[in-house]
């Protein structure tokens, strides 16, 4: 969960920077975000596909 709370944090200083008219900031800010994101979104998918692949099998 590290890797997605990071990601919100980054958003969250976006979000603030754009409000404040930080547009550098805010852009950068945003790029990491989505980049966590989607390395969260990747992870999870894979983790989720080998638990599938690897449960015991009940005969």
């Amino acid at each position: 969960m590290g890797l997605l709370r990071w990601a919100i944090i980054f958003f969250v200083v976006a979000l603030i920077a754009a409000l404040f008219g930080f547009t550098g900031i805010s852009s950068a800010a945003s790029g990491i975000a989505q980049i966590l994101f989607y390395v969260f979104l990747v992870l999870f998918l894979v983790f989720l596909l080998f638990g599938f692949l690897h449960r015991p099998r009940i005969h």
